[in-house]
């Protein structure tokens, strides 16, 4: 294997297991965000040892394929810590969304799960709502007009199991649903509530998912609120 291949190489192990071992509680998510920088550090300069040596005609001979390798595997290694961090520069650095920012719904069943957790589960006011409300205007209320509260519940409380999430609380008296929802690659939790209410003659879904660790969410949570949303009114 040449040097530009191994280097390439490792830079992929780095990007490979800096979620799984959040998940599995091998270093924390600090030490995971480390790993996927190096392992652009790595990918880059593996693309670029590759590079060099197949503008050299003696260096290059005999490992081309090889060396070609390097150059698409170390540029796709480095493009993935960079697209998340091109994306967390798009959004405001929060983690708690609420589709009623003047009201946002309240944790009762998830509080003891988030005991310890770096981000508090109080609504942090009008700072936070007005950087949601620039960078996430479609987050609003879902009105129901014909659909009874009793109904929206249930419904709400099936989307949520839809949604693959853990279902932590359903309380038809309150209107109240909480889940908590795993993000794929670093495990991350976030919690969920749903709070559905009178109006009029239907009813009113609101909507709020905050992260437990990390000041930004890269706008997870946001795109956690539509899918839900979306999934609730195709029901």
């Amino acid at each position: 294997m040449t040097l530009p291949l191994l280097v390439a190489a490792l830079a992929a192990l780095l990007l490979l297991v800096a979620g799984p071992g959040v998940r599995l509680d091998l270093w924390s998510f600090r030490t995971g965000f480390d790993l996927l920088k190096w392992a652009a550090y790595l990918g880059l300069a593996g693309a670029a040892l590759g590079v060099v040596q197949l503008v050299v005609p003696r260096w290059r001979l005999g490992h081309v394929r090889g060396l070609v390798l390097a150059v698409v595997l170390g540029l796709a290694v480095a493009g993935v810590p960079w697209y998340w961090r091109r994306l967390a520069n798009q959004v405001p650095p929060i983690h708690d969304i609420s589709t009623d920012t003047a009201d946002p719904p309240a944790f009762v069943a998830v509080l003891p799960l988030r005991a310890g957790a770096a981000n508090p589960a109080e609504y942090g006011g009008p700072e936070i709502a007005s950087q949601q409300a620039s960078a996430y205007p479609d987050i609003r209320t879902l009105e129901l007009p014909t659909t009874p509260p009793g109904v929206a519940f249930t419904r709400a409380r099936d989307a949520v199991r839809a949604s693959g999430w853990e279902l932590v609380a359903a309380d038809s008296t309150d209107g109240r649903v909480e889940a908590t929802a795993t993000t794929g690659w670093f495990g991350f939790k976030d919690d969920v509530v749903v709070r559905v209410r009178p109006a009029g003659s239907g009813s009113r879904v609101d909507v709020r998912s905050v992260s437990r660790v990390g000041k930004s969410d890269v706008g997870t949570n946001a795109r956690r609120i539509r899918a839900f949303l979306s999934r609730l009114r195709a029901s």
